[in-house]
């Protein structure tokens, strides 16, 4: 099992070399890979008619563009892995999607896991002019295309929503095709992640019900003839939900679902970037050693 970090987005500031920081002590620390949270837009939360909403962030809390951030720590790092958790693939194009993943996985000598979701945020979509109410019939159509970029030199697809003619992205990635999770709980999404996905991945503690669900997303895979122990788990240890002994009851319990990554998130407990954040992963992998 592999356990990596999630990188404190709405707590990691503006200081680029903060950030240089973190990431380096965190592949020190031995962890497997970084993953990171995605939204584009922050909504203004303070108006009446938003008030009492699904609002998780708004438009105060910071957040670096996954890929951008990638990017950069590309080059200030050597082994550790970089995975979005996820990227709200429909509201953004897929070509471009494409082009961005293949550099990244280039410049980090094929370390990147890109994971996608259908997202929550309509004021988002809005904004960057994509459909927000049939983004789940498009997400599918979205990997396909995807893996055709990544793996052909020259591309001809038409499908729905995507017309490619005979045209391709330079230079194509180290991964061939760069691993494609999903993000998401409802049914048609673990129905899609059986289908068409590499993993399953999951930024929460376990939950209730979750051992009822890994078994749709199998049923679903055996039913397109895949092998459902090729399709990857990862899971969630959240510092704030608890001390050592939740850590790693959490951990035996990921362990017992079959998972082969788990993230730890430090969000959300008061620490200070990037010194507690990263004291506090070293004493998480201390106890879960």
């Amino acid at each position: 099992m592999q356990i990596g970090a999630v990188f404190p987005q709405t707590e990691s500031g503006t200081d680029v070399g903060a950030i240089r920081e973190y990431a380096q002590a965190v592949e020190e620390l031995g962890y497997t890979h970084l993953l990171a949270y995605d939204h584009v837009l922050g909504a203004n939360t303070a108006t009446p008619e938003r008030q009492g909403g699904r609002w998780p962030y708004s438009a105060a809390d910071t957040f670096y563009e996954p890929l951008s951030l990638f990017a950069f720590l590309s080059g200030v790092t050597r082994r550790i892995g970089l995975a979005t958790g996820v990227i709200v693939l429909p509201q953004r194009q897929t070509a471009l999607v494409a082009k961005q993943a293949a550099v990244v996985d280039l410049l980090s000598a094929g370390r990147l896991r890109l994971g996608v979701g259908i997202g929550w945020n309509q004021v988002e979509y809005e904004a960057l002019g994509e459909q927000f109410d049939n983004r789940g019939a498009r997400i599918a159509e979205q990997v396909a295309v995807l893996r055709s970029l990544w793996t052909q030199p020259l591309v001809t697809f038409h499908g729905r929503w995507h017309h490619i003619s005979d045209a391709g992205i330079n230079p194509l990635p180290v991964q061939r095709p760069i691993p494609v999770w999903m993000g998401g709980y409802a049914e048609p999404v673990l129905r899609r992640i059986g289908r068409v996905a590499d993993g399953w991945v999951l930024v929460g503690g376990p939950r209730q019900g979750l051992a009822e669900d890994l078994e749709k997303v199998r049923q679903a895979a055996r039913e397109a003839g895949r092998d459902p122990a090729q399709i990857g788990l990862e899971g969630g240890i959240r510092v704030q939900d608890g001390g050592p002994d939740r850590w790693r009851q959490d951990l035996d319990t990921w362990r017992g679902l079959g998972a082969t990554h788990v993230n730890v998130n430090t969000m959300g407990a008061s620490l200070a970037f990037p010194a507690a954040h990263v004291e506090t992963l070293r004493r998480v992998k201390g106890e879960l050693d």
